[in-house]
């Protein structure tokens, strides 16, 4: 079933967009999987993904723009990556493994495959460290209570409501996501950069595609 987007952000489609230097972007979590990861290509991500994203990225660190990250993608990233290798591994001895056999008994009865979690994760988190600054994003009380605020207007996860109310309350400026996740096209007041047609065709559409 098709999502039915009322778009309030600016949506800019970054195949046809040139980071500028005075460009400050806070990147998603699967954007930086997508550049990082070494098994990105089997966690489903889509060609289009695992091109243009990256591509964008490199541009605009070349172009000199401020990409930043959050401490708290860490913990998204660790999952997905954990649930890739997890999955790997099922597909490649699941003529070995009972039925029943969970993540969990993945994480903790394999100690060699949990290293080899652990070190992906940390590889991801270096290159992450190494191509962006931090943005020192704050959770408290008050910012819990502003991203529950959100959901009576806002149509997106839990995990997306701290982040957004983070950066809001950063004092940034107009936010710049680069991000492939459709939800954020909801969020009045935002810029967002994507390649995600499923974004970009209704932006169109109800004229919020933005040509910088």
């Amino acid at each position: 079933m098709a999502v039915n987007l009322n778009i309030q952000a600016d949506v800019i489609d970054i195949r046809n967009d040139t980071p500028k230097q005075e460009d400050i972007f806070f990147v998603d979590t699967n954007v930086w999987l997508w550049l990082t990861y070494t098994n990105a290509r089997l966690s489903g991500a889509k060609y289009y993904q695992l091109n243009n994203y990256p591509k964008y990225l490199k541009q605009a660190r070349s172009n000199q723009a401020t990409l930043t990250y959050s401490g708290l993608i860490l913990a998204e990233l660790a999952h997905v990556i954990e649930r890739t290798e997890f999955d790997i591994y099922v597909q490649s001895h699941q003529h070995y493994l009972p039925q029943d056999f969970r993540l969990k008994d993945f994480r903790h009865n394999y100690p060699t495959e949990r290293a080899n979690v652990v070190a992906e994760v940390q590889l991801s988190w270096i290159q992450i460290k190494d191509f962006a600054h931090s943005a020192d994003l704050t959770v408290n009380e008050a910012t819990t209570d502003a991203a529950v605020n959100r959901l009576e207007t806002q149509a997106v996860d839990g995990y997306d409501l701290l982040l957004l109310e983070s950066i809001s309350r950063a004092g940034v400026g107009q936010i710049k996501i680069i991000t492939d996740d459709i939800d954020y096209a909801v969020v009045p007041d935002i810029q967002i950069f994507t390649s995600n047609d499923n974004m970009i065709r209704p932006a169109k559409t109800q004229k919020r595609l933005v040509v910088r």
